[in-house]
Order: C-alpha cells, then sequence, then structure tokens
C-alpha cells in the first residue's frame, strides 16, 4: 500500500498493485484497473518514488532491476 493525499486533505492509502496510470491533469490524476480515478496532492514523480518503494519493501524489483532502471534513466 502507498499513501497518498486526496485534494480535500484526506490521507488514503492505495494498493500499488492496483494503479493502472497515473498523469498530470494539472492536478494529479491516479486511475486504478478497475477504472476508478482518484485526484491526488502529489505529484506524479512522488507517486512513481512510492510505487517504487513499494516493489523494493515486497521484493519485486531486484537489486540488478534498480541498477538497470537508474541507467534508463540517466540518459
Amino acid at each position: 500500500m502507498i499513501a497518498v493525499t486526496r485534494l480535500n486533505g484526506e490521507k488514503i492509502y492505495l494498493n500499488a498493485e492496483l494503479i493502472e496510470t497515473v498523469e498530470t491533469r494539472p492536478d494529479t490524476l491516479i486511475t486504478l484497473i478497475n477504472g476508478n480515478k482518484i485526484m491526488v496532492k502529489e505529484n506524479v514523480s512522488d507517486i512513481i518514488k512510492k510505487i517504487r518503494g513499494y516493489h523494493r519493501e515486497v521484493n519485486l524489483i531486484t537489486k540488478d532491476d534498480i541498477r538497470k532502471i537508474i541507467a534508463e534513466e540517466s540518459y
């Protein structure tokens, strides 16, 4: 689960496995795989960091995967 903040200030927790897309419109819009949409205060890069942190915690990303991601981002 990742913590996010709705535009009204309410803190909620989302299952990172259910996130389909994260967009800026100008607020951040998270779309879940069931079609539900949630507007949040955090920016897209913060959401992505939280998702990556979640995956590291549950060991879905290995150290080699992290190195590949970092290498890809440096281009």
